[in-house]
């Protein structure tokens, strides 16, 4: 018996769900020239250069957008797959800046821990908030986003399979059910 794949999110469902985001993110953010969104490579990255694309065209505004890799400050790195890195890159110093951390989905907490932790080598925010995509629980860690384009009920044993462009093929939210 084969997995069972079902579409949470199509390419405009994912067109709308960020445009919330931005406009969730500007509503709660006083001078927006203080913000940097900063994607979590791999997929956190498309998501903050849209989001900040969609608060320009909403605001007349340009938010900078930082890309982070994690990888060196996880704490399971005797378990994962060998890889190599991405390089960091920060439009700016963070001291005194609100951040807005991006990333495509939560689950343990455990990357967002790290992100935390590699974010404050380049300066000390006065803010740290968290924009996911998708929330789908099993939290191992306290922390929660501030920003969640769906929250996501799943059983520990599912995956969510988050493709975005230009980093896949095509947009899509996937669930994927593993076969009985």
């Amino acid at each position: 018996m084969a997995d069972q794949v079902v579409e949470i999110l199509s390419a405009e469902a994912i067109r709308r769900t960020l445009n919330r985001l931005a406009s969730e993110i500007i509503e709660r953010t006083d001078r927006l020239e203080d913000l940097v969104l900063v994607g979590i490579h791999t997929r956190g990255i498309p998501l903050a250069q849209a989001v900040a694309k969609q608060m320009e065209r909403l605001e007349g505004i340009q938010v900078l957008v930082g890309e982070l890799d994690i990888t060196f400050y996880r704490d399971d790195l005797d378990q994962i797959s060998t890889r190599t890195p991405a390089q960091s890159k920060m439009p700016c110093d963070l001291t005194g800046k609100k951040v807005v951390l991006v990333d495509d989905v939560i689950f343990s907490g455990r990357t967002i821990r790290a992100a935390l932790n590699a974010v404050i080598d380049y300066g000390r925010p006065n803010l740290i908030r968290l924009a996911v995509l998708i929330d789908r629980g099993h939290r191992q860690l306290p922390i929660h986003p501030d920003f969640i384009g769906k929250a996501l009920p799943t059983a520990r044993e599912e995956v969510v399979n988050v493709q975005l462009k230009p980093v896949d093929d095509r947009d899509t939210v996937e669930l994927i059910k593993p076969a009985a």
